[in-house]
């Protein structure tokens, strides 16, 4: 926006007193390359034409219609903060958690660190879902600490892991290895970890004609393939003393949650019902049940299923999708699809306009349409810049409800402070992981 409209005044508006989003929470603690994109916008940031309101929460410090009063151009880019639920008997029952809240739990955000999973009572966790989160909390849950003490994990996670009797982890999926939904980076990453022992059952492995269909119309899900095989037949060289398991589980879907005999309200495993892929079109088939079911035994089962957007007062919102009914990033008034019927000043980014999938390049591209859809809407005159209070009006707005906004000045201290604390324990940061540590330290 700020390389579009030299003349633009730009104000980023968080819930949480740090800035960037998933990089910060979703983000892998082993995965620091991903993360360099904080320098990008930091710098943005510390542009001279954009302001950073941290610690403001969209509904209740203001309200979608005020905002939308006080400013030109609205964009709404909070993503999706929510999960997908599997509606079958026992997903409330305690150790049963989504995928999201063990991420945030082991990446320091402030609303999970109290989520304390409970890794010690079992030596089996089941993860429901094979994409790339599923396969980021199984590496998690079987890299040994030593490794992970050196990133920029949370330290009570770090701490929990240390003493966690998690050895086998299971990774269930609805289809076969054909299908997989993960990425062949990350199926590298944990064929790499040692003395993890990789199962796969051998005729989970045979293919179909319409597999082998599929695999050669796409070349990512054919090298998937390939390294699900290969981790299969590899064995590791030598004993070692404390052997991991992963094992991939296909053609499985969970049918109900089994409630633990010796601690009430406590999960002790899951119903697993076999599948088989149906339909004639390659890369459209579906997964039913065939009525066959098996249990499968655990202490901890992590949901990793999906996320899901979460709508705010005076936003269109398509509940079945999950997204905000949009035409290149305006926002409709309905979800008709009727392009006529646009919200004036009013613009959706990210995984808020188009689902919960794609990594940060994708997210790039995305903000880049969306931006394209403001500059046409200026240009045409519909966008008549007026005399909106902006970013005067936002502050007088926020003291009068006394909301404490975290600049991004003081995010800066945040910052300094968590890198003096991971330098004393060889770490790149020691994440500060309540409101109120965060808060003390910003007023410092």
């Amino acid at each position: 926006m700020l390389k579009a409209h030299q003349e633009a005044q730009v104000d980023i508006i968080d819930r949480l007193p740090t800035p960037f989003g998933l990089v910060r929470s979703g983000v892998a603690p082993d995965h620091p390359e991903t993360k360099i994109v904080v320098n990008q916008f930091t710098r943005v940031a510390q542009h001279e034409c954009c302001t950073f309101f941290g610690n403001v929460t969209l509904g209740s410090s203001v309200t979608l219609p005020e905002l939308r009063e006080l400013y030109d151009v609205v964009v709404l880019a909070y993503g999706a903060e929510s999960d997908r639920v599997l509606g079958i008997p026992g997903e409330d029952l305690s150790g049963v958690y989504a995928a999201r809240e063990f991420v945030w739990w082991y990446n320091g955000h402030p609303n999970c660190r109290y989520l304390n999973p409970d890794l010690k009572s079992s030596d089996t966790a089941v993860i429901l879902g094979q994409g790339n989160v599923a396969l980021d909390v199984a590496r998690i849950l079987l890299r040994p600490t030593t490794e992970l003490a050196t990133t920029d994990i949370a330290s009570h996670a770090l701490a929990a892991l240390e003493d966690s009797a998690i050895r086998k982890v299971y990774l269930v999926g609805r289809r076969g290895p054909a299908q997989a939904a993960c990425t062949a980076k990350e199926l590298r990453e944990i064929n790499g970890i040692k003395d993890l022992h990789v199962h796969i059952k051998e005729a989970d492995l045979l293919t179909t004609p319409e597999d082998e269909e599929e695999m050669r119309n796409n070349r990512i899900r054919k090298r998937v393939y390939e390294l699900l095989s290969k981790a299969a037949t590899t064995r590791a060289s030598h004993p070692c003393s404390d052997p991991r398991e992963l094992h991939f589980v296909f053609f499985r879907k969970p049918d109900k949650f089994l409630e633990s005999n010796e601690r009430s309200g406590h999960v002790s495993g899951v119903r697993l019902e076999k599948t088989k892929l149906i339909g004639d079109r390659p890369g459209e088939r579906m997964a039913t049940g065939t009525g066959q079911f098996e249990d499968l035994g655990c202490g901890i089962v992590l949901k990793s299923i999906g996320y899901k957007s979460v709508p705010v007062d005076g936003l269109p919102f398509d509940h079945r999708k999950g997204v905000v009914p949009n035409v290149r990033g305006r926002v409709l008034s309905d979800t008709s699809g009727d392009p006529m019927l646009l919200e004036k000043g009013l613009y959706v980014c990210g995984w808020l306009k188009r689902g919960p999938t794609g990594i940060i390049a994708t997210n790039l591209y995305c903000a880049e349409e969306t931006v394209a859809s403001i500059s046409e809407d200026l240009k045409q005159g519909i966008l008549a810049s007026s005399s909106s209070a902006g970013r005067e009006g936002l502050l007088q707005l926020l003291d009068s409800r006394n909301v404490r906004v975290i600049p991004f000045g003081e995010w800066e201290k945040i910052d300094s402070e968590e890198r003096r604390l991971g330098s004393l324990r060889n770490k790149p940061r020691e994440k500060l992981a309540t409101w109120e540590e965060l808060q003390k330290v910003a007023r410092e």
